[in-house]
C-alpha cells in the first residue's frame, strides 16, 4: 500500500532506493545539484554496471556536476524539456514527490512525497514505471563533455551583443539550436537559442562540444560546436540550401 513521506522520509527513502538498486535506476528531477551522500551511493552502484538513467530539465549544469556525470559510465543523463515531475525508482519500489535532485531541496526545504512498493501496488508501480519510460523516451540524451576553463570573453560578448539586439527575422529558413535542438533562425554566427547562449557564454568555449546539427537537428553526438556547428555529412547540402 502506498506510504505518505514528510521531509525526512522522502531524504530516508530515497537513499534507500538507491542502495537496494541491484538490476535498474531512474531519477526524473528538473534541477540536478547531488549531494556527496548520494554521489557516494550512485558511485558504488556504477561500478558495479547498474542500468542508471538521469532525467533533468535544466539545462545549464555546474562544471563539477558535468564532470562528476563524465566520470559515471553507468549512468545515461538525458534532458527533457519542460520537465517539472520528480520521480526516483529501482525495480522494486518508486518515490513520487515534491523534492529535486538537489543539494539545496533536500536540506533546507519542506517537502513531501508518496512511496510506492512493487510487490504490494503493482499496478499502481507499473503506472509510474511507464511515465517514467515515456519522459526518458521524450528526453533527449546527452552526450556529457568535460567543462573547461573560461576562454575568450570579448568574443562572448560581442556574441552576447549580437544575440540581444537582434530583430525577430521574417526569413522562414529555420535552424536548430546546436545544445537545446529547438527551432530557431539558421545562422553560422549564432547556432544557439538566447537561453543556451546564455549558459555557453559563462565559458565561452568555441570548440565546447554541443548535442545537435544546427542544419538538420539530429543528435550530433558531441561533433558539433560553436566553431563547427554543422554536422560534417551536413554541409554540402546546407551550403546548396542556404548559398554559403
Amino acid at each position: 500500500m502506498a506510504k505518505f513521506l514528510d521531509t525526512t522520509g522522502v531524504s530516508y527513502h530515497l537513499q534507500q532506493l538507491i542502495n537496494k538498486a541491484n538490476e535498474k535506476l531512474v531519477l526524473i528531477s528538473p534541477y540536478l545539484k547531488i549531494n556527496d551522500r548520494i554521489k557516494q551511493s550512485l558511485e558504488d552502484k556504477n561500478r558495479l554496471k547498474i542500468d542508471i538513467r538521469v532525467v533533468y530539465g535544466k539545462n545549464e549544469l555546474q562544471p563539477e556536476e558535468n564532470n562528476w556525470l563524465k566520470s559515471m559510465t553507468s549512468i545515461r543523463s538525458s534532458f527533457c524539456k519542460d520537465l517539472h515531475a520528480k520521480c526516483y525508482l529501482n525495480e522494486n519500489e518508486a518515490i513520487i514527490t515534491s523534492m529535486n535532485l538537489y543539494e539545496f531541496s533536500q536540506v533546507n526545504n519542506n517537502e513531501m512525497g508518496i512511496y510506492i512498493e512493487k510487490s504490494s501496488d503493482h499496478d499502481l508501480y507499473k503506472d509510474v514505471y511507464d511515465e517514467a519510460q515515456r519522459l526518458i523516451r521524450v528526453s533527449d540524451e546527452i552526450i556529457v563533455s568535460v567543462e573547461k576553463a573560461p576562454t575568450k570573453e570579448k568574443e562572448s560578448e560581442k556574441f552576447e551583443t549580437k544575440i540581444k539586439t537582434e530583430k525577430k527575422s521574417n526569413s522562414k529558413q529555420a535552424g536548430f539550436c546546436i545544445r537545446t535542438g529547438v527551432s530557431i533562425p539558421f545562422n553560422l554566427e549564432r547556432p544557439m537559442s538566447y537561453e543556451a547562449f546564455k549558459s555557453w557564454s559563462k565559458y565561452s568555449d568555441p570548440d565546447y562540444t554541443e548535442n545537435f546539427c544546427h542544419f538538420s537537428g539530429e543528435p550530433s553526438n558531441g561533433e558539433t560546436s560553436v566553431s563547427r556547428p554543422i554536422l560534417k555529412k551536413n554541409w554540402k547540402k546546407a551550403k546548396e540550401m542556404f548559398n554559403l
